[in-house]
């Protein structure tokens, strides 16, 4: 286990290596001078060619890409020409709020995606797969954006049920901001209120991303498990009366839970930076507004690090979800083990 782990660190590297060199020849290549968007149009040009030797602009490609890599590694990300602020400030900024809300939202749809999917396989072409099937359906056909605006409108603004933008209302005193999870920081500076009122806003939103992944893993779940229905060890186990829910939690969830967790996986990475349409909408302070914002504005500074952190995003959660199936599929492991 730990030399598959090592192993797959060491892949992880090259591949985020591979990805820095990519982004920095394309950061290199686009029309324009990274001074000059740095410094602004009014700048003088004696101002824009201090800045260019500065950020070593004048020296040759590997140069460059030699002092860009150590100042990444050393944190140093540069400065939001929009912001005006360190890059980096503003990833440790708007980060957490975005992984608070996809958590929740992939938490929602595994919960919500795993009961369903199980029921409606176990339970096949019964009503209740009928419907299941059918709101899959809808649910896949719906864009997020879509869902976020009806339940906006109808738990926010008709029913009156739910808060509709931001994380807490302005007029409240956020927390001391140790995590940059707003639940987890209220409960830690013992502000209860705070993290009752920041749930209550963070339900609509990871709702509205999680309604697609349900209808997803749930339809993946399904199938894993009419697949796996079949199998003689389930029949075996039918046929000497084991009781139906030890057969549906220890005998069938188990392997047919490996599609999913695949799925929701890379499901959660495509979170981190399609995100931006559901928080644009409650108007969420996130990572994925930053990098749309950021893009619209050719901030180049800040795309680069969004590009970066959704490569690290990537790798970090494709390494997590082999972890978890080598635990869950015991095959794999062997497989391991015998390399």
């Amino acid at each position: 286990m730990a030399k598959y782990i090592g192993l797959r660190l060491l892949q992880s590297v090259f591949v985020l290596f591979g990805l820095s060199l990519l982004i920095f020849f394309i950061a290199r290549v686009v029309p324009g001078d990274p001074a000059r968007q740095a410094l602004g149009l009014l700048a003088s040009q004696e101002q824009v060619e201090r800045v260019r030797e500065q950020m070593h602009l004048n020296d040759s490609f590997p140069v460059q890409y030699y002092y860009w890599l150590r100042s990444l590694l050393h944190g140093d990300l540069g400065v939001s020409s929009y912001t005006r602020r360190s890059v980096a400030s503003d990833l440790a900024q708007y980060i957490p709020a975005t992984l608070e809300l996809i958590l929740f939202a992939t938490l929602i749809s595994f919960v919500v995606g795993q009961v369903t999917g199980v029921l409606a396989g176990y339970f096949r072409n019964s009503w209740f797969d009928g419907v299941s099937r059918l709101v899959s359906y809808l649910g896949i056909a719906t864009p997020s954006f879509v869902v976020a605006i009806l339940l906006l409108f109808v738990f926010s603004q008709v029913l009156k049920l739910a808060p509709g933008i931001g994380r807490i209302p302005i007029m409240m005193q956020p927390p001391p901001v140790r995590t940059g999870f707003m639940m987890v920081d209220g409960l830690l500076a013992g502000r209860l209120d705070v993290t009752v009122t920041a749930l209550k806003h963070l339900l609509l939103p990871a709702f509205s991303l999680a309604v697609i992944h349900i209808a997803q893993e749930g339809r993946i779940t399904r199938t894993s498990i009419v697949e796996t229905m079949q199998k003689d060890y389930i029949t075996l186990h039918k046929v000497h009366g084991i009781r139906t829910s030890r057969i549906l939690f220890k005998y069938l969830l188990r392997p047919s839970i490996i599609p999913t967790v695949t799925v929701m996986g890379l499901d959660f990475a495509f979170l981190m930076s399609n995100a931006f349409l559901v928080e644009t909408v409650y108007m969420w302070p996130g990572f994925s507004r930053y990098a749309m914002t950021a893009m619209l504005n050719k901030d180049l500074n800040a795309i680069v690090a969004v590009v970066l952190v959704i490569g690290i995003t990537f790798a970090l959660v494709n390494l997590i979800v082999d972890i978890i199936i080598m635990f869950l599929d015991p095959t794999v492991r062997l497989r391991q083990g015998g390399a």
